[in-house]
């Protein structure tokens, strides 16, 4: 048991979020207390050898576009947050049947070659965004109703995201390839690429590929969070693992009560104690699709048919913008797709710490509907297999986890959804409800600062540092915390 002592504040949860709450709160000088139902922190950036001795996967989160020149991250002192970042030659390739493929660098000219006649449409369009990452980021990782520091570009960004990936396809490619990798770009939206908003997606993720180059930490995701905790014990919080709430009274008592848990963790942790109005707004919230993932410990690099897949830290397995559209509207309609969009990545090719020499590992994984128990393993395999032939014979040992068995490790994951909510139009811009206070509810004590608020999901922190810095500015009368 807790002894029965009192923090400024508590933050229940400790994955990324929470963990980026605490340390906003413990830097401005707050006592503060984490407490993690599991046994260890990090929630869904933990590493882990899940197949077999010495081969080191990634048990979620891996891939992190979100972490780089965004506000939480660059804000922590380096000598505090030693985390090595792996930059890919190309952050990002999607191959064709004809033994091509189109790759996405941190050097926006690079794909000029590629892109052919549809250079200038793609350059114009993603160009803004990613020369001013930064600055677009301080103003779209934080919720809607605010004041933007730089509108011009903010509106610009909103105003051409609310538009479906459908129909930026039509009015801005020419060529069948341009569209098929702007549709895998958007496909991260987990929502059919016709749905209002996807296309904000494809240019948070296509701006994101020339600034950061989707970076990998080396060692495997886990060093971020043994960064983040050990740097927030260096500021005297205290973690505690392996402790559930069931109740939020058996906490000690705190100024703010932080969550970093999704909507229905939230009702029952509460009790009924929240006013009607938030208890609604809670229960409408609603999940979109899970995943399905497979880790693979391998005995060879995968033999990919195009030379520049070879570079890319990441792939977009899905062919055609057709093909990529059909599976992601039948998994919205609850069927498996014979033919899934798979997101794909080899880390081992730029971090050989992952493997034993002269072998390697690999990951990916496709949507699914929620909650599905289907293991979506040869369909994955055989999208792999259908641009780099002879893959499935270098399987030396894999892991499977199908939607519902990522919720049993992470109750978090409802439903397998990675997301932490679906990104229908009204949940991207506001979550969990529409409001101009959106992380406080029930009263000033209570916050979210889950996925499930603004900005979303990510691994960016932005949840957390923005709820900490709200609680801060409210309670504590802290301008700028």
């Amino acid at each position: 048991m807790l002894r029965p002592a009192s923090y400024d504040a508590i933050i229940v949860g400790a994955g990324p979020n929470g963990l980026a709450a605490a340390l906003t709160m413990a830097r401005a000088g707050r006592s503060v207390l984490v407490v993690e139902a599991a046994d260890a922190p990090g929630g869904c950036v933990r590493s882990d050898e899940g197949t077999l001795p010495g081969f080191l996967h990634d048990t979620y989160a891996a891939v992190f576009p979100l972490a780089a020149g965004t506000p939480f991250f660059s804000g922590l002192p380096s000598h505090a947050f030693p985390v090595e970042w792996i930059t890919p030659p190309a952050a990002l390739a999607h191959p064709f049947d004809d033994g091509t493929c189109l790759t996405l660098s941190r050097f926006l000219e690079t794909p000029a070659a590629d892109l052919g006649e549809d250079t200038r449409a793609y350059h114009d369009y993603i160009e803004p965004f990613a020369r001013r990452w930064s600055t677009l980021t301080r103003d779209i990782l934080k919720p809607l109703i605010h004041m933007p520091r730089h509108p011009g570009l903010f509106l610009s960004f909103v105003l051409k995201g609310v538009r479906s990936v459908e129909q930026t396809c039509r009015n801005l490619f020419r060529t069948e390839k341009a569209q098929a990798l702007f549709a895998g770009l958007g496909a991260h939206s987990i929502r059919p690429l016709n749905a209002p908003g996807t296309a904000g997606v494809a240019m948070l993720m296509g701006a994101s590929t020339h600034a950061t180059g989707w970076p990998m930490p080396r060692g495997g995701a886990g060093r971020i969070t043994d960064a983040l905790v050990t740097y927030l014990q260096s500021l005297h919080a205290e973690i505690r693992l392996m402790y559930e709430v069931h109740d939020f009274r058996s906490l000690p008592y705190s100024r703010v009560l932080l969550f970093d848990l999704a909507p229905g963790q939230i009702l029952e942790i509460t009790r009924g104690r929240l006013p009607l109005r938030h208890r609604l707004q809670l229960r409408r919230y609603r999940h979109g699709p899970g995943v399905c993932k497979i880790d693979w410990a391998l005995d060879g690099p995968i033999p990919w048919t195009a030379p520049g897949c070879r570079e890319a830290g990441t792939l977009h397995l899905g062919g055609t913008a057709r093909e990529i559209a059909l599976a992601e509207r039948q998994v919205w309609q609850g069927v498996h797709p014979e033919r899934p969009f798979v997101i794909c990545s080899q880390p081992s090719l730029f971090d050989p710490s992952r493997a034993p020499q002269g072998r390697h590992t690999a990951w990916a994984y496709c949507h699914v509907p929620n909650g599905s128990y289907q293991n979506m393993a040869p369909q994955i395999e055989q999208q792999v297999e259908r641009f780099a032939p002879g893959f499935t014979k270098l399987i030396l040992s894999r892991r499977v986890l199908t939607a519902r068995s990522l919720q049993r490790h992470n109750q978090s994951l409802v439903g397998g959804d990675i997301a932490a909510g679906a990104n229908s139009l009204r949940q991207l811009f506001f979550r969990p409800d529409i409001s101009w206070k959106p992380y406080a509810f029930g009263w000033n004590r209570f916050r979210i600062c889950s996925a499930s608020s603004p900005p979303g999901a990510g691994v960016h922190g932005m949840c957390g540092y923005n709820a900490a810095r709200d609680a801060l500015q409210d309670i504590w009368r802290i301008k700028n915390p």
